[in-house]
């Protein structure tokens, strides 16, 4: 097993009794911090997977705070291959400390960063371009700051009598399977994810899973697909509304990740309350003098049953399905 390193050079490790105020702290921020917020909730509430969380050594003066791995799997499945980011709008000149952090960050060899803002990423890339090069994929921030939980009906009602349940450990594989970014991600995930958070499935009515949505371990709404067979029911719109309403439930802040060019997940989301509040990034950082064909951390696509198409997590407009 790898070692986890207690510090950096300019960071270390969180204790575990420190997050509850972290998370107060990265409160101040919200909306720009909703994705460090939520994960660091999830993690603390329900422990989806072990991440190391890491602030800087006089935090929270300088306000940064990291986390290994970014993503559950990397190419290499290396613990600080990949990481996530977060510091404030406002303070980003702190953003030096991870030029120059030589321990927890190998700049020699590809990075993997998971949603970043995109004020963070640019700062980033300011420097990395002495170092290599950048492939970025956007995707806009959709969340509800302020939601309010929905009466339910005892009793949804779906098209052609299929029921909206609750997915257990058996659908982890297929919904594996079936996600295009599934390099990024392991089955092991899908089973946490299904087995401590909301994750719903639509079934038909000779019991064939149709469509799905879960909660990630970084809080969003993601993963939502609908078999080709099954679409053009408004499925997509059903699963997004319960989830939305768990999630809140839960205590949760609701957000998803949309393409900018996305008319038509804007307009979904849009008719459940969700407003656009900054551009995220997901970026692969390659050292010039890297050569290999290393693949991971890049967007790969899935489609929902309204004609869309997801981007691991984020929706995209892809014509007719």
């Amino acid at each position: 097993m790898e070692e986890v390193l207690t510090e950096g050079k300019n960071f270390r490790l969180v204790d575990e009794s420190e997050l509850p105020e972290i998370i107060d702290f990265l409160a101040d921020f919200l909306p720009d911090s909703i994705k460090f917020h939520q994960t660091l909730k999830t993690y603390l509430n329900d422990k989806v997977w072990d991440f190391h969380f890491y602030v800087t050594k006089n935090w929270p003066e300088q306000a940064v705070i990291l986390h290994f791995p970014g993503m559950t799997r990397t190419p290499n499945n290396k613990l600080y291959e990949s990481f996530s980011v977060f510091c404030p709008c406002d303070q980003l000149d702190n953003l030096e400390l991870l030029e120059t952090e030589d321990v927890l960050i190998d700049w020699s060899q590809p990075i993997y960063l998971n949603f970043t803002h995109a004020k963070i990423m640019n700062k980033i890339e300011n420097f990395y371009a002495n170092i290599g090069t950048v492939e970025k994929l956007y995707g806009d921030v959709y969340g509800l700051m302020d939601p309010q939980i929905e009466d339910t009906p005892s009793e949804v009602v779906i098209a052609e009598q299929a029921e909206i349940c609750q997915l257990k450990p058996e659908h982890a594989q297929i919904i594996h399977d079936l996600y295009p970014a599934n390099q990024m991600e392991c089955i092991e995930v899908f089973e946490k994810l299904i087995d401590k958070l909301p994750c719903f499935g639509i079934f038909s009515a000779q019991g064939d899973l149709a469509a799905w949505m879960v909660q990630s371990y970084y809080g969003a709404m993601f993963s939502m697909q609908t078999r080709p067979e099954y679409r053009r029911k408004g499925y997509g719109i059903i699963l997004a509304k319960h989830l939305t309403n768990l999630v809140t439930e839960r205590g949760y802040l609701p957000f998803v990740v949309i393409r900018p060019e996305n008319d038509a997940s804007k307009g979904l989301y849009a008719k459940l309350g969700f407003k656009k509040y900054f551009e995220t990034v997901r970026a692969i950082l390659r050292p010039y003098e890297e050569t290999g064909d290393s693949q991971g951390g890049g967007g790969t696509e899935h489609s929902d049953s309204e004609g869309v198409v997801a981007v691991n997590g984020d929706v995209e407009l892809k014509g007719d399905q």
